[in-house]
């Protein structure tokens, strides 16, 4: 395998997204046989291929090394791959496609409302009934791994539960509860608006996961001299619009010592001369965050600056974007 592979999400909001959010740095997806068709590619940077796969798909995929890159949500990423953190990547949040992987009971249990409630709850079930607690999910490595937390307290565990049994959820998990294959649940919520509608509450600590779409890297892929040039104008494209966007562009005529200003205006309001020192009679650019522009103006100003421009920028390209830097130390 010589190109890049790029898993995307074939339809929805998400692949509108995630078009948009390669569009906006240029990377524009073509797909030859129209909108139907499960491959494409990137105009103008080769080596690429463009597969278009549902979600859960793009996890297996990057998992297995079949994909270099993706997009897909970090809640499947941390379900599909238990040791996400020795096989892939996480790249970048993406923001968009927010979602919270929560346990939620029903609002019956007034008296439970954190992790250490829901753990009685288990053990009353093991001793009174002969029973464990059923928690239906499509989360089982999540739900696993959360369950068996334990918060360090010195008279009980404040997290964590023992005594329950997975019930592997196949279509609307949030209504096991009321049709009785289950007592509580874990799923995904963006708002928590269907839940409340079949009578569940969120735990106060029963956020697993704060999830939302991310661009991650396969570690185990085939990175050939092919695919690693590819990613590489890939990334440094994306971290070129992304710094434009957080940017300003603020010029300014000024008579002082300018070498001295930088290094002041750098220490107080993180900006900086992408250029130096400018020549005399030429004005002074600077970059800095967009929040604190502002005050950079005032500064300026009153180091006796004539005209000030601020200005937005397309893109702004580093030597060496740490995207890039990061993803070529972890493939080494």
């Amino acid at each position: 395998m010589s190109k890049l592979i790029l898993a995307v999400p074939s339809k929805g909001r998400l692949q509108e997204n995630v078009q948009a959010f390669f569009g906006r740095a240029g990377l524009n997806f073509v797909q030859s046989g129209g909108a139907r068709d499960y491959r494409g590619a990137i105009a103008d940077v080769p080596d690429v291929e463009v597969a278009y796969l549902s979600a859960s798909d793009i996890a297996g995929q990057i998992a297995s090394g079949a994909a270099h890159l993706g997009v897909t949500g970090e809640d499947l990423i941390r379900e599909t791959i238990p040791d996400a953190e020795a096989r892939v990547k996480l790249l970048l949040p993406l923001g968009f496609g927010y979602a919270n992987v929560v346990v939620a009971v029903p609002k019956a249990w007034i008296d439970v409302s954190s992790m250490a409630d829901l753990d009685d709850v288990a053990e009353d079930m093991r001793r009174r009934h002969g029973r464990r607690l059923r928690v239906a999910t499509k989360y089982v490595n999540l739900t696993r791994g959360f369950f068996a937390w334990k918060k360090a307290s010195d008279t009980r565990a404040a997290g964590g539960v023992s005594n329950y049994r997975i019930v592997e959820s196949v279509g609307a998990t949030e209504g096991a509860p009321a049709a009785g294959s289950a007592d509580i649940i874990v799923d995904i919520t963006t708002t928590g608006a269907t839940l409340s509608a079949n009578g569940l509450k969120v735990l106060d600590d029963g956020i697993m996961l704060k999830s939302q779409a991310q661009l991650v890297a396969s570690l185990g892929a085939d990175w050939s001299e092919e695919a690693r040039n590819a990613v590489r104008t890939i990334l440094t494209r994306i971290a070129a619009e992304a710094r434009a966007r957080g940017v300003r562009e603020v010029r300014a005529l000024i008579d002082t010592r300018v070498e001295r200003l930088i290094v002041e205006l750098g220490a107080r309001f993180d900006a900086r001369a992408p250029f130096g020192p400018p020549q005399p009679g030429q004005p002074l650019t600077l970059h800095a965050p967009k929040r604190a522009v502002f005050d950079l103006v005032g500064a300026l100003s009153a180091a006796g600056a004539g005209s000030i421009t601020v200005s937005t920028l397309e893109d702004v390209f580093e030597p060496s974007p740490p995207l890039v830097e990061e993803l070529f130390r972890s493939l080494v």
